[in-house]
């Protein structure tokens, strides 16, 4: 069983920064894609950003130049920097996770959501 274990959210003040790490945990045989999605409220989860293990990432256009996604893979997390923050990230972010149990069989974990608050 795979476990991902959010952490870092909070109230910030606009123009802050916050890093909010994931961690996961258990028996698996790869993890491949680690990111992450937020969903503000009364509007759609959305993708923020995602990293494969080789470290390419790729980000939605709103946060670029001010959100960095990295990862340690030896430690199986992966952290997002967050910059310049304004009240239009406010949201509940979640980690996902995709790699493999075994090889030929496919995992993606959810995390249980960190909320960030952005407000003065």
């Amino acid at each position: 069983q795979v476990q991902v274990v959010e952490s870092g959210g909070g109230l910030v003040q606009p123009g802050g920064s916050l890093r909010l790490s994931c961690v996961a945990s258990g028996s698996f045989f790869s993890i491949n894609n680690m990111g992450w999605y937020r969903q503000a409220p009364g509007k759609k989860r959305e993708l923020v950003a995602t990293i494969t293990s080789g470290g390419t990432t790729d980000y939605v256009d709103s946060v670029k130049g001010r959100f960095t996604i990295s990862r340690d893979n030896a430690k199986n997390t992966v952290y997002l920097q967050m910059n310049r923050l304004n009240p239009e990230d406010t949201a509940v972010y979640s980690c996902n996770v995709r790699g493999m149990v075994v090889p030929g069989a496919e995992l993606e974990v959810w995390g249980q959501g960190t909320l960030v608050t952005v407000s003065s």
